[in-house]
């Protein structure tokens, strides 16, 4: 499965929402249902399933998916965190 796959089955598994579709443009205000809780769910999801952990506020920091995907190819890519299976 590829990163992108990989981001959007834990976003889908997070909002509950089996329809989510991705886009790198895509914010927080876009998606229904993330808010405070749903981000700590998210940041943690993210973590599992791709085997790293963010510092402080870089998800936050984050303006768009398109960002999110990059530091995560950036992390994969380097050998820092292998891709692993999200478990609901």
């Amino acid at each position: 499965m590829d990163l992108h796959n990989r981001l959007e089955e834990v976003f889908r598994q997070v909002f509950d929402n089996d329809e989510l579709v991705l886009r790198d443009q895509m914010i927080a205000a876009d998606i229904e249902g993330w808010d405070s809780v749903a981000h700590i769910n998210l940041m943690f999801g993210i973590e599992q399933a791709f085997g790293i952990r963010f510092k402080g506020n870089e998800l936050a920091d984050m303006n768009n998916i398109g960002e999110l995907k990059e530091f995560l190819a950036s992390k994969v890519s380097s050998g820092v965190a292998p891709v692993r299976k999200v478990h609901p």
